[in-house]
Formats: C-alpha cells, structure tokens, sequence
C-alpha cells in the first residue's frame, strides 16, 4: 500500500472486528481506498455496513472463525467487543498482529501534520466541520470523522495533502496516542466512567492529552473548562459562543428560520457576516472552533465563509429530518445530558410556540446509573418525553438499572416509558392527533443506540399532516 503516512506500508489484507463502528469504518474505508483488501464482522447490519458491502468490502454478521480470512496481515478490532469474542480469540491465539483501532490511527498520522479534536461532546461536529472547511477551500485533507458528514455521505476521505483531521476519542483513552499539530478540547465532562473510574481521572487524561501537542503546537480549548489552566500547549487559546473574555468567539448573532448569521472574533482579524444552516446555538460555537483552526492555517476569509455556508451538517447532530411549517422532525446523537441540554434548548430557541417532545433512548447501563439525575434534569426542559429502554451496546444489564430510574426522577408530568413498538402506535394514534394546528410541533429522537432505525418510520407517518 502506498500512503504517505509510513509505518504501514505493504499491507496487502486487514480485517476488521466491529468494522461497522464509526470509527472502524473510517480506518476501514481508508485501507480500501489504499489498494488493501479489507473485510470485517459486525454483530447486525446497518446501513453503514452496507455501504461498505456496497464499496467491495465482505462483512459478515456471524462470529465463526470458518468465516474469516487466514491471510489477514493486520487484524484490527474496537474495544467494545468482548474479550471472549470467537474470532479475536482465534486471531490471538494463532499469533496474528491484532491491535486496536487507536494503534492504527497511531500508525497512520504518525508523520503526518495533525488537527485532533477530543471532547466528551461537540468533537464529531467540530472535526467534520474543521475537515469540511479544509477541503471545500481546497487546502486538502485526510479525513477520519466519528458521523457520516452530509456534504460527502461519508466519514472519510483522503487527500495527496499530508494533512490529518482526526476525531480523538476519549474512550479507552485512545486519544492518548495521537500526536496533534493542533488540538482542540470542547468539554471535559463526566463520561465513560466505566472506563476512568471517577471525573478526576477522565480530566487527567485530557491533560495528558494536551501535553501530547507537538512543541510549537496549538491547543484550543472551551473557555471556562474546569481545570482548563492545567492544559498544556506551546500556544494556548481558549473559545466561546460569545463571551468576550475568551481569545476566540461569535457575536452579532441572528436567528433566522433555522439558521443563524454572526461574526467571530479571532486573535487578528474579524470575520464577518457568517452564515451557518445548522440549528442549535451549540453548533455555531462550534464554528468559532473550525474557523479559527481554518484561519490558522491561513486560509482566506471569503473561502471560509463560503464554505460554512455550505456545509449541511453531520448526520444525526441536529439533523432535520422534516421542515415545515407544521412539524419540525430533528434526530441527534445526543446521549449525555449536556448534549441533551443543548439539543432541547437549541431547538426550543429556533421554534419557541411549538410543542417540544423528546423521545430518548438511554446509551449503556453504567451510563444511565452514574448520570440519572442529570438526565431527568435535562429531559424536564422539554414538553413531554417518552423514553425507550436502555440500549446495552456493550455491556450486561446491571440489576435495578433502566429507563424507569429516570422518568421517576423527572418532576415533567408528561412522560412514559415505551418499546419501540409501542412508540411508533403512541407517534401514529395520540401524538399526530394532538400536534396544534395553529403553532405545530417539533418533534426529537435522540440517543446513541439504534432510536435512529425508527426515523424513517416516523417520517412516513408525520408526512400525512
């Protein structure tokens, strides 16, 4: 394989365990556009399995090991597959190079100039707007996104530019092994405590991460991070959606039929008259983010707003799925409660006479016990919430830990717990009837599991308003 980032030249075959991960896919795409011959397991299909199928690569849905290639050079696998898992197993035990998805992101930037965007959430709408940007003007870049960017349909694409725009995860502490040119951190809020144990450790590791920035590196960081003098960079600059004591920031913003225009104030210069079509206050902050990273790298201002202009989003952040004046049908990966938070208040600003109703599927069980009051407290912003039962991803059910612990801790009066059944009899027979006639409504699933396989059903049924 010829790539310019080194490390894995020559590879001829590499299989994936878990390659219809976002994350997975993105490598995945990237060995196939290489010349490699890939191929990969995943548990379900899902769309984005099939359009890898669709690309030439063979995903199978069965763990067997009479299904897998003996010639993999390379096996790659996530962290949210179980150690007992039969093919990893084999792989293993046989004596095969197996390493995690972050080992090869290591690999692949390695010799590369570095944009790496962490945060417990706004990084996967910063990353592909920073990597939209850079392509849209023509600076080039490789792409490795944690969402299905819409301008592309895709989470990856490469470039003869030897340029990396990489999503950092925090999860597993993955990020740790990334080396950034430029480094942005948007949040660092409780999360993965599964993994990390207490708040204190996840900040430790955000820490270290700062201090992986390259000597005469750029970190960009939220204003107003808790711990955040302790980050570490060479040049050091902080963001925010408007206030005025950080380096970087929006103001003379205006609302305007889901979309909003502002200026954003960097270090050098103002830009003016930016016009982002993307609702949620939250994501023209992260703008402030994408676009200094873009002005950093000198790209003209006229380029940068025609690009901002055009971009349409990631799939599932604030995605809207249906816009009229009747409903407002908006699907989001949110599954934190401050994602949730700037979900809500995001769409209850744009559309303040409609109805807001939430329909939320809880992510992982350890998630939704250690976060269930802040959950309720969020879910109480809206008008009325019905939640789905927890989806498990990777993990066992934990006793006494499901969606009840927190609609019972909700003060809303408007709620219920549902399965997906049950959800879609409640959309057709009491919410449609109920959507005022005068104001409308708008509508919102949200959550990290697999709510977004109801989207297009619902769709179908709110189209007959």
């Amino acid at each position: 394989m010829n790539t310019p980032f080194g490390g894995i030249d020559n590879l001829k075959e590499v299989y994936f365990i878990g390659i219809g991960g976002i994350g997975m896919s993105a490598i995945a795409r990237f060995f196939h556009a290489g010349g490699v011959k890939v191929s990969g397991y995943d548990k379900t299909p899902t769309p984005l399995t099939r359009e890898l199928e669709a690309s030439g690569i063979n995903v199978h849905y069965e763990d067997n090991t009479a299904l897998i290639p003996k010639g993999a050079e390379l096996v790659v696998y996530t962290p949210a597959v179980p150690a007992g898992h039969t093919e990893l197993v084999y792989y293993r035990e046989n004596g095969y190079k197996v390493v995690k998805r972050s080992d090869v992101l290591q690999l692949i930037s390695e010799s590369s100039f570095n944009i790496c965007i962490a945060g417990t959430h706004g990084k996967t709408t910063i990353t592909t707007m920073t990597a939209h940007l850079l392509r849209d003007s023509g600076f080039g870049c490789n792409a490795f996104l944690g969402g299905i960017a819409v301008n592309y349909g895709s989470n990856f694409w490469s470039s003869e530019k030897n340029v990396c725009v990489i999503e950092a995860d925090e999860y597993d502490r993955s990020f740790l092994k990334l080396s950034p040119d430029i480094a942005v951190i948007t949040a660092m809020d409780a999360d993965h405590l599964d993994i990390y144990g207490t708040a204190e450790a996840m900040e430790e590791a955000f820490i270290g991460f700062s201090k992986a920035v390259k000597p005469g590196g750029m970190l960009i960081r939220q204003f107003g991070l808790k711990r955040g003098k302790e980050l570490q960079a060479s040049y050091h600059f902080t963001y925010s959606l408007q206030n005025e004591a950080a380096d970087l920031y929006a103001e003379n913003i205006r609302m305007m039929n889901g979309s909003y225009e502002f200026d954003v104030v960097l270090q050098e210069e103002i830009i003016e008259n930016v016009k982002l079509n993307m609702g949620g206050m939250h994501n023209v902050e992260n703008a402030v983010a994408a676009i200094a990273i873009a002005s950093s790298l000198g790209i003209d201002k006229e380029k940068i707003k025609a690009a901002v202009e055009n971009f349409r989003g990631v799939k599932r952040r604030f995605e809207y799925i249906l816009k009229n004046e009747r409903i407002v049908f908006i699907d989001d990966y949110a599954h934190h409660p401050e994602e949730l938070r700037a979900l809500i208040n995001g769409a209850k600003t744009l559309f303040r006479q409609k109805k807001c109703t939430v329909l939320f599927q809880p992510h992982l069980f350890s998630r939704t016990r250690d976060l269930a009051d802040g959950f309720a407290e969020v879910l109480d912003l809206a008008d009325e919430v019905i939640l789905l039962p927890i989806y498990p991803a990777r993990e066992l059910p934990v006793e006494g830990v499901n969606s009840e612990m927190v609609m019972e801790r909700m003060r809303n009066e408007y709620k219920a717990v549902l399965d997906k059944a049950a959800l879609m009899d409640w959309v057709e027979n009491q919410y449609l009837p109920g959507v005022n006639k005068e104001f409308g409504a708008v509508l919102i699933t949200a959550g990290a599991g697999d709510i977004d396989t109801l989207t297009e059903p619902i769709k179908k049924l709110l189209k007959d308003l």
